[in-house]
């Protein structure tokens, strides 16, 4: 059975450092895309990072040279490493994937996301 677990996350100030985690169960993250979505406070989901399979990376201008992803083989887990945090990244960290062999896909916070699992979601608070 494939899934994501997510972990991190937390409370701090502006300024500050926080994690986010998202651990793959059944797949490897060399066969499926991660995609770090956050939905701020009033609804609004923002596509934020990914990787890819190839390893590559991409970051949103909003958050490019504060946000770094890593990924940890040996867990199978992927890490949003958050810098420099502001009170404008409060969110909800939300990880996808979509590794091969899905049908369907589940409705999410952000809308239905076809052929993807999503992890649980971590929130990031940031006070100023």
């Amino acid at each position: 059975q494939v899934q994501l677990v997510e972990s991190g996350g937390g409370s701090v100030q502006a300024g500050g450092s926080l994690t986010v985690s998202c651990q793959a169960s059944g797949f490897t993250w060399d066969e499926a895309q991660l995609k770090w979505w956050r939905q701020v406070p009033g609804g609004e989901c923002q596509y934020t990072a990914q990787r890819r399979e190839d390893g590559s990376i991409w970051i949103s201008d909003s958050v490019k040279g504060r946000f770094t992803i890593s990924l940890d083989r040996s867990t199978d887990t992927v890490h949003l490493q958050m810098t420099q945090l502001k009170p404008g990244d409060t969110a909800m960290y939300y990880c996808g994937a979509d590794p091969p062999g899905l049908s369907g896909g589940p409705v999410t916070p952000c809308g239905y996301r076809p052929l993807e699992i999503w992890g649980q979601g971590a929130q990031v608070t940031v006070s100023s």
